[in-house]
């Protein structure tokens, strides 16, 4: 299936938002830890460091349903275009305001409810202009894409900064801010889909009306639980490494590892669905990375950790797209926003308590016990796949 089926008007569309997608993450990815580097000049303490990545986390997830709404509410491009405004305002309050705390905790707010509003609008867009039958390749090139912003980001860092251990912020926060303008242009030549029009009828229905679809608990379930598999991966590979004396060189290649079939998961998965099924392929893929980790637990070479590190990586990536597919055919029209807009909320509270648990666990049980566990929380998430059927609508 070719990325110009992500969207019913054409090609131009369909390459429009891809862009945009990329562009949003790599700026956002650029500002962090360029946010960071800027508390580390200013000889931030380690608790407002804290502060400094919760800043970004926590007026998301108050404002993740509220945004949903206004989704569905005034249609995709008004939100995408002022998630676009915010990413530039963001940058601008890094450029003008990163000489103390205050000014950086507000621009990381700033930055993390841009994101929030750029991401809905995507997510909406894709979901209310693809024909359901279509709905994994478009989420899968949309996660790619997304993916590929990620990795492009942190590389920039360098192109404007320089190669220094403590970068050029200043150069880094005006070259985001720039790399955001166009953004603008992008978002005003976005199509919005039209069914804000049926979230405003008379049969809209509401968030009690949309949590009680069949399924849909269920997928924001498996979604939260892949997505903090993920992260703790991130996190506990090194934390694996350092236990085993493996380098830290090898342990930033296995993660590499992890990524790139992440991403060729995404880009194959219209044709991975059109094989196997969209159920049964999030069942296996999701069993499979709890396999992926499970087998990281004994000792093991090098090149088998690489095979294993990538057979997890192949889940893990297919989960996040597939779970947007049943979310995106579960909500009807005109609640979809909203449907986006909660996967997010419990993704972000599952990135918060999941790792949190799981640092507790590290105390007592280190590196494995928490691989081990997570293993187990993504095998029952297989089975909670299971129960996850196409919506005839």
């Amino acid at each position: 299936m070719a990325p110009g089926d992500l969207a019913v008007p054409g090609r131009a569309q369909t390459m429009l938002l891809l862009t945009h997608t990329i562009v949003v993450q790599a700026v956002t990815f650029m500002l962090r830890p360029a946010s960071a580097y800027r508390a580390l000049e200013l000889d931030v303490p380690g608790a407002w460091l804290g502060v400094l990545g919760a800043s970004f986390a926590v007026v998301p997830l108050v404002l993740a349903v509220p945004s949903g709404q206004a989704v569905d509410r005034f249609g995709e491009r008004r939100i995408a275009l002022a998630g676009s405004a915010l990413l530039v305002a963001a940058g601008l309050g890094f450029v003008l305001f990163a000489g103390s705390v205050a000014g950086l905790v507000v621009a990381s707010m700033l930055l993390g409810t841009a994101r929030l509003c750029a991401v809905v609008a995507q997510q909406a867009l894709v979901a209310n202009r693809t024909p359901a039958h279509r709905y994994d390749a478009a989420f899968g090139y949309y996660t790619f894409a997304a993916s590929l912003g990620q990795a492009i980001g942190p590389g920039l860092i360098v192109v404007f900064g320089g190669d220094r251990p403590i970068p050029d912020t200043r150069a880094i926060f005006l070259g985001a801010t720039a790399l955001a303008v166009p953004l603008l242009v992008a978002a005003a030549f976005l199509r919005p889909s039209a069914q804000h029009r049926a979230a405003a009828g008379p049969g809209a229905g509401g968030m009690r009306d949309l949590l009680r679809q069949p399924g849909l608990v269920r997928a924001l379930t498996v979604s939260c639980v892949v997505l903090a598999a993920v992260d703790i991966t991130l996190v506990y590979l090194p934390a694996l490494g350092a236990e085993r004396g493996i380098a830290a060189g090898e342990i930033g290649l296995l993660l590499g590892v992890r990524a790139v079939a992440s991403m060729a998961s995404r880009l194959l998965l219209g044709r991975l669905v059109s094989a196997f099924g969209r159920r049964a392929l999030l069942i296996g893929t999701v069993a499979l990375s709890a396999g992926g980790l499970a087998l990281l637990l004994p000792p093991l070479p090098f090149w088998a950790m690489s095979a294993v590190v990538a057979v997890a990586g192949l889940g893990l990536g297919a989960g996040q797209p597939l779970t947007m597919s049943f979310l995106a055919e579960s909500a009807p029209p005109g609640l979809r926003g909203r449907a986006m807009s909660l996967r997010l909320t419990g993704n972000r509270l599952g990135q918060v308590l999941i790792p949190s648990a799981a640092g507790l666990l590290a105390a007592g049980a280190g590196a494995v016990g928490v691989l081990a566990c997570t293993a187990a929380g993504l095998a029952g998430a297989a089975v909670a796949a299971t129960g996850l059927h196409r919506n005839p609508r």
